[in-house]
């Protein structure tokens, strides 16, 4: 399959907190927070949502196109992502911004607080997908990542129109997005991503229903966190896909990320939807035993051990 990855490509600053976040907070003040962490460990990560899911992928052994906006500072991530399989030959360049920035610190019970720096980000929105496609000889697939909520409107639009499938994976944006605009992202997906308390906040800012929304998109693939994934289908029961156990916990940034690129990959190869599921869990336990969404590597051997111990030898 020819997948075209759309979204954030950004630098992660990943934070520790020795303690919580929740012990910190006077539930009658919560109108005027004021608060300032001091943190033990600061470490600098390649990051960005469509980055990460195209690293993945790419480590999985597919050839990923990378669709986003980066600034001049670009040049050795570009060096580090092409290394890994990826195909940044339509990552638009801004001559003027930076490559966006995200900082978030972690507590002791793995909560974050973060923030977001747009930077080049913002001229995503001037990106088009046609070229990408003619480049290519066509395209199976297009992920609509979080990313400048211009150019996922633009992107999903232009996919629709075109008559290309494409997922919607709208999770970090769908606070800052109105109901009207997650709902041009979310209908005709083939598939829908997001995690839990996603799945809520869309079907209240959209006044749609679960069944309304499995009416309107292919698959929703629903995250859980330490209790896996379920993915469901109009009129199909809902398929519950356990989580992959861990070596140890690390940080939590880039899971979600690695579970697309492991589900998408697996989409790929032609494998089963509770197979997409397994692989992405098992890619994502990856990042979990790491700092940083691109610090993990996949053996072949040891990764088909743990696929193998995790869901059967089948």
């Amino acid at each position: 399959m020819r997948i075209a990855v759309t979204g954030s490509i950004a630098t992660d600053h990943l934070m520790t907190f020795p303690g919580r976040f929740g012990d910190q907070l006077i539930a009658d003040q919560l109108d005027r927070v004021s608060l300032s962490f001091l943190v033990d460990d600061l470490q600098v990560r390649r990051g960005g949502c469509a980055a990460n899911i195209a690293f993945g992928m790419g480590s999985l052994g597919l050839r990923p196109v990378l669709v986003g906006a980066v600034g001049t500072d670009f040049a050795d991530y570009r060096s580090w992502l092409e290394r890994h399989g990826v195909d940044c030959d339509s990552v638009h360049v801004s001559e003027v911004h930076h490559t966006a920035r995200f900082l978030c610190t972690t507590d002791d019970d793995h909560n974050q607080i973060a923030s977001f720096y747009t930077g080049a980000m913002a001229e995503a929105r001037l990106i088009e997908l046609g070229p990408v496609a003619e480049r290519l000889g066509g395209l199976d697939l297009v992920l609509i990542s979080p990313n400048d909520p211009e150019a996922m409107l633009r992107h999903t639009d232009e996919a629709r129109d075109r008559g290309i499938p494409f997922a919607a994976d709208p999770s970090q944006q769908l606070a800052r997005m109105p109901g009207e605009d997650i709902r041009r992202l979310v209908d005709g997906a083939a598939y829908l991503f997001g995690n839990d308390y996603e799945r809520g906040l869309i079907e209240q800012k959209t006044g749609w229903s679960d069944e309304e929304i499995l009416e309107r998109v292919g698959v929703r693939v629903t995250t859980l966190g330490p209790k896996g994934v379920v993915i469901d289908r109009k009129g199909e029961p809902s398929l519950h896909v356990s989580p992959a156990p861990e070596n140890g916990k690390a940080d939590p940034t880039g899971v979600g990320d690695a579970f697309r690129a492991g589900f998408l990959s697996a989409l790929a190869w032609g494998l089963s939807l509770e197979r997409c599921g397994q692989l992405g869990n098992l890619t994502a336990t990856h990042v979990l035993e790491r700092v940083g969404g691109q610090e993990y590597e996949l053996g072949q051997e040891e990764f088909l051990g743990r696929l193998a111990g995790a869901y059967g030898a089948e």
